[in-house]
């Protein structure tokens, strides 16, 4: 059987900083309905791929080729209209603004009246993005009073309401109880079935090995190797 073509590959991608090189030739496949996860130490180089991805640095050489065709990503703008979002450790929602407000903010569809927002329609919308992930969250309940992992997944909404078809998730577990883990790797599963691809930033391998497909390491800026999860 022909392996599955890669929703996204990244390829031979170096960058530089002042004193340190980041990244050397380093290469990521990920296919769609997978979850990859993507380890190493700290300084391995993960965040610096990951940040190449979603726009906020360029590459110094290397390609990036999504859904068949290259691309240039010059922000995070330009990835999420490729359908490529990330979660990142540390939340970027409004703690003031409800779930709904959040998921769909700088994006609120316009009212008859020039300048006014359509907040039925607004609200209509986040209830049905929380419904598809079998949520119960209140979407008029500022983010504040969410749990974080209610706080994620309104961020996992929110890349859904921009129809992402690949999600980062840098370290997601770490402010987690088991509890909330488990529910967070329930909606991954879904996410998963529904042909969304993941990218899962982790030291934790006991996870690892419970929620992912396979795995990419990266050591000191260099690929190390991809395997499959059930060859280990």
């Amino acid at each position: 059987m022909a392996e599955q073509a890669a929703l996204l590959q990244m390829t031979n991608i170096s960058k530089r900083f002042p004193g340190v090189q980041a990244l050397k030739e380093v290469s990521l496949s990920v296919r769609a309905a997978e979850i990859m996860a993507l380890v190493g130490e700290n300084g391995a180089g993960k965040s610096t791929l990951m940040k190449i991805l979603n726009g906020v640095y360029t590459a110094d050489s290397g390609t990036i080729t999504w859904q068949g065709r290259a691309v240039s990503i010059r922000s995070p703008h330009d990835a999420q209209a490729q359908g490529i979002s990330m979660i990142h450790q540390e939340l970027a929602l409004v703690p003031y603004l409800d779930a709904a407000k959040n998921i769909y903010l700088g994006r609120e569809p316009r009212g008859k009246v020039p300048g006014t927002i359509d907040w039925g329609t607004l609200y209509r919308d986040a209830q049905a993005q929380i419904d598809q992930l079998h949520l119960d969250i209140n979407i008029r309940t500022p983010v504040r009073y969410l749990s974080i992992a209610q706080q994620q997944m309104v961020e996992v909404a929110k890349a859904l309401s921009m129809n992402a078809r690949l999600i980062v998730m840098d370290e997601p577990t770490s402010s987690l109880t088991d509890r909330e883990v488990e529910t967070l790797f329930e909606q991954m599963r879904t996410l998963r079935a529904s042909g969304v691809a993941i990218v899962y930033i982790s030291h934790r391998l006991n996870e690892i090995f419970e929620i992912c497909d396979r795995i990419t390491v990266l050591r000191d800026g260099e690929f190390i190797g991809t395997e499959r999860i059930d060859s280990l």
